[in-house]
């Protein structure tokens, strides 16, 4: 609650006063006491989400100076964060960038053989992007898209006239399986062209990612794509000249911003399907420049939703109806405790289906070869928690 703080909120009770009867939802704080509020004063409650879920919050008390005090205390943090923003962003703007050249021969040359028709909105973010690129001010430019928009093949354009110009660039993942995603299809469009591509992740021995860093120090690494890796220490480049934040929203603010005061001079590529609000409000403000992708691509067919009551007679035929295509189906179930017993009810539902699960308490050890049998079409339903919004591309 805005003013009481956190309460446990324990349903809907029908109270009458003054003979009029109405709802009223039904908060409980510590040391026994409630509080009332009517259905229609909605606004003044919100979920609350921690960054630890796996840890209880404390209840407040009501009528107790403590929320006023926490209140109090992140106010005086934000202020703070913002504070460092402003002068961040103030020496960003100072500092100059570097100019990028005009596209070369071999530039369009490498853009011609993308296999898919340019949407009118993707065309415009390239060209706003390299206009950056080539201005002397450091690029500090947003991408916003739904999955499958063609965010990625921007991306990679601006890689590809980066490393022509004698740069090195830095693409940012948050999570190993998308860096050996983006990794193939970076190698995958760059083969004909002597651009060297790295990876630093989990997903290579600890000798391969010394060689890659070595390797990124004298220069001979042109791309390297990564998880938070990137931001070790002993991560030096010979000379970046661009750095691409793709599923920005599954960053923190401290290491976005700790990626801002390393690479001040260093023209910045953000990806976003989701951004979040802070970001939002920053390309909203005009402290980022923004470049929006609403156009679905050539072909793609309509996203169609149904809202209604939960039936397994109608969920088995949509599953069986979509294997039967050759297609698969995540189930999303956002329940760790039980998960594996929903996914036991699926395969009761779909007899002969493979199942699969996939949630976030799961190591980055467990889940990849998860999301390889995925890609590879050996899992037909995924039975997983929200953990399927980082933006793994499954073609399928």
């Amino acid at each position: 609650h805005e003013n009481h703080g956190l309460g446990i909120y324990e349903g809907i009770e029908k109270i009458e006063v003054d003979h009029i009867t109405k709802d009223y939802l039904k908060v409980a704080y510590a040391g026994g006491s409630n509080l009332y509020i009517p259905a229609t004063s909605l606004e003044v409650l919100q979920k609350y989400a921690g960054s630890d879920a796996a840890k209880v919050p404390k209840l407040n008390k009501l009528n107790s100076p403590e929320w006023k005090k926490t209140k109090t205390r992140v106010k005086g943090a934000v202020k703070e964060i913002a504070q460092e923003l402003v002068d961040l962003y103030a020496k960003r703007q100072a500092k100059q960038g570097h100019a990028f050249e005009k596209d070369t021969v071999w530039q369009r040359e490498f853009e011609e053989v993308f296999p898919y028709e340019e949407t009118e909105d993707q065309l415009h973010a390239i060209e706003d992007t390299k206009k950056d690129m080539e201005s002397i001010k450091a690029m500090d430019r947003l991408i916003c898209g739904d999955v499958g928009y063609g965010k990625t093949e921007i991306a990679i354009r601006a890689a590809f006239k980066a490393v022509m110009d004698g740069k090195q660039v830095a693409v940012l993942v948050p999570t190993t399986i998308l860096a050996g995603q983006h990794y193939n299809t970076f190698v995958q469009r760059m083969r004909d062209y002597s651009v060297e591509v790295g990876m630093l992740s989990r997903l290579r021995t600890p000798k391969e990612n010394r060689e890659t860093v070595e390797k990124l120090r004298k220069g001979a690494i042109d791309i390297v794509i990564g998880t938070h890796r990137l931001l070790a220490k002993d991560v030096v480049y010979k000379d970046l000249g661009l750095l691409i934040v793709d599923e920005e929203q599954r960053f923190g603010v401290k290491h976005k911003e700790k990626l801002k005061e390393n690479f001040i001079g260093v023209d910045m590529l953000t990806l976003s399907a989701t951004p979040i609000p802070r970001t939002l409000n920053m390309a909203m403000s005009g402290i980022r420049d923004l470049s929006t992708i609403e156009q679905p691509p050539i072909e793609r067919q309509p996203v169609e939703t149904f809202v209604l009551e939960y039936n397994d007679v109608i969920l088995a035929e949509a599953m069986k109806k979509e294997l039967a295509r050759g297609g698969q189906v995540y189930y999303l179930h956002n329940r760790v405790d039980n998960i594996e017993s929903c996914a036991a009810h699926v395969s009761q539902m779909v007899p002969g289906a493979r199942v699969g699960i996939a949630h976030g308490k799961m190591t980055e050890e467990e889940l990849n070869p998860v999301w390889q049998h995925l890609l590879n079409g050996e899992i037909d339903i995924l039975v997983c928690t929200t953990l399927i919004e980082t933006g793994i591309d499954v073609r399928n």
